[in-house]
């Protein structure tokens, strides 16, 4: 708790605060359109079995229309469009006659597309799907090759979370910027699509350090009061980082094109991250107060309180953290998440919140091209509207808090979701509203999370408790993709698994305390002691509404 108040002496929000979260938005609006360019990148055109009298030009018949090419060379798919995936072995001529209908072949004369697919090149120049032929009997690669780009996120925040304990918060950032914008920049030189997923799994690596110490910066360097506007705001631009993928995808329609756009950004970002500080809260409980104290002056001459340089002194820190530093004696590991009573229930409960809501909320943005044609006007949409939710989340937590506020906009994020399942694919536009309506629930729901679980552990373990977490909500952002397999199966079981996930998430939070109103705690004893104060108030709560009666 002894912290904020050292920070307070060093100006409070002030000029340094409005900089350093400048720096870290310019790296969050990208992040995104790092994280959903497979939208886009993956996305699979209209498509058909190369045939020879129609697509070579040498054998093409002059005396018939495209259409009747068509007729007698594809056979009709379930919607009455040309099939996908198959072709005959054989031109059907018989089926130009005037009386002809389906039952003038059968799927005897019909076989695989053997020689390749023709796409249609007007929405997309180049895809990844055309690339390589990820259609037809390898179209789950598509899902697979997402999944393994989360898995790569998974792992980064398990790995990131525990380094950044013993080699602090910006270091990684710095290196986790560099490597995102080397893997991901070598993408556009892969040879075939196991080398693009090997390197965009090392890129997923990267980002999941920069998301982690960027966030982690952010809370610890901003007074306790500002840290709900902080994190709103940063949500709101990361959801702006959505509409700014769809402008760009809409613009750049080679996906080589759109994947460097976004990945040289980051070799700025390295270069801007250099100035910012180390976090002063991570130096004490590392025992290093000499650097701490220099961070928190630095910060103070930028915030304009200069005569901090006389009052805050190093008996000052040692005196104000002393509990905090003898908590430096104990080893910290992710097994204290587990050892430790009241960080073990936090720790499950928001482990199945974080795994339900990146389920849904993965499930439904890497998945555009089922709601509707246009995806990029999808994309700008569901952006907009996570722009407009999100902005709203420093006024709920405000007002009802982040355990009320996540619980609500969870559940009812799911029963946007499950209600999608019950309206008939002929009314797109209700099925959209839904879809849009349920997304933006599922954003605020994750920007409210971030402020949530900061409050719910100590210093000491916040990092390692955060990694642990987003490690083990990615295996969320793993299945949901995976999910979708399923649709060929079960059509109706996505939607179904999306929505349950998303209430179930809120359930889970109804078992966790409200940290409104109480600072960032730095030890597990103010964990306690915040506790003990909720118990308490909700006695005197309970005495009060008895003399009623």
């Amino acid at each position: 708790m002894a912290f904020s108040e050292l920070l307070e002496q060093a100006g409070g929000m002030g000029l340094f605060q409005c900089l350093l979260i400048s720096s870290c938005f310019v790296i969050t609006l990208i992040i995104p359109a790092q994280i959903l360019m497979d939208v886009f990148l993956v996305a699979t055109p209209g498509h058909r079995c190369w045939v020879r009298m129609l697509d070579n030009g040498s054998e093409v018949p002059t005396n018939l229309t495209l259409e009747a090419l068509l007729a007698i060379s594809i056979p009709l798919g379930p919607n009455d469009e040309p099939d996908q995936c198959l072709r005959f072995r054989q031109p059907q001529w018989q089926l130009l006659e005037p009386n002809a209908t389906a039952a003038h072949w059968s799927k005897a004369a019909t076989e695989p597309c053997l020689d390749g697919w023709v796409y249609n090149r007007s929405i997309f120049t180049s895809t990844i799907v055309a690339e390589w032929g990820l259609v037809c009997a390898r179209q789950n690669l598509k899902p697979m090759g997402q999944a393994i780009f989360m898995a790569g996120i998974l792992l980064g925040f398990a790995v990131w979370g525990l380094l950044s304990y013993w080699f602090g918060r910006k270091l990684l950032l710095l290196w986790c910027c560099l490597h995102v914008a080397v893997a991901n920049s070598s993408t556009v030189f892969a040879p075939n699509f196991l080398v693009y997923c090997a390197l965009r799994f090392l890129s997923a690596l990267g980002l999941s350090g920069i998301i982690l110490t960027a966030t982690t910066l952010l809370v610890e360097w901003n007074p306790t009061g500002w840290v709900n506007v902080v994190i709103t705001i940063m949500g709101c631009t990361y959801s702006l980082g959505q509409v700014v993928l769809g402008g760009l995808a809409f613009a750049l329609r080679d996906w080589r094109t759109l994947s460097l756009t976004l990945s040289i950004p980051f070799f700025a970002f390295f270069l801007i991250c250099w100035w910012v500080p180390e976090s002063a809260r991570w130096l004490i409980m590392k025992g290093k107060p000499d650097r701490a104290l220099q961070e928190l002056k630095k910060i103070a001459r930028l915030n304009g309180h200069k005569e901090v340089e006389k009052t805050l002194t190093i008996e000052v820190v040692l005196y104000s953290m002393k509990e905090e530093l003898a908590s430096t004696k104990s080893q910290h590991s992710m097994l204290d998440l587990f050892r430790v009573p009241i960080l073990r229930l936090r720790t499950m409960y928001l482990a199945i919140a974080s795994v339900c809501i990146l389920i849904s909320y993965y499930g439904l943005m890497l998945d555009l091209q089922s709601l509707g044609n246009d995806i990029f006007l999808l994309q700008v949409l569901f952006g907009t509207v996570d722009v407009l939710g999100r902005s709203t989340c420093s006024f709920l937590l405000r007002f009802f808090g982040c355990r009320k506020a996540l619980t609500t906009f969870t559940a009812a994020a799911g029963l946007c979701i499950l209600a999608n399942v019950l309206v008939p694919q002929d009314l797109q536009t209700l099925r959209l509203v839904f879809a849009v309506l349920g997304k933006g629930c599922l954003g605020v729901s994750s920007t409210i999370l971030i402020v949530y679980k900061s409050g719910l552990f100590p210093t000491s373990q916040r990092m390692v408790a955060d990694g642990f977490l987003q490690s083990v909500g990615r295996l969320g952002a793993v299945i949901g993709p995976l999910i979708r397999m399923t649709r060929q199966a079960v059509p109706l079981l996505p939607p179904i698994i999306y929505g349950a996930a998303a209430i179930i998430a809120g359930l889970a939070i109804l078992f966790l305390p409200e940290t409104q109103g109480f600072p960032l705690p730095d030890t597990i004893q103010d964990l306690e002691n915040q506790l003990a104060a909720t118990r308490h108030n909700r006695q005197e709560v309970v005495i009060i509404e008895s003399t009623w009666f």
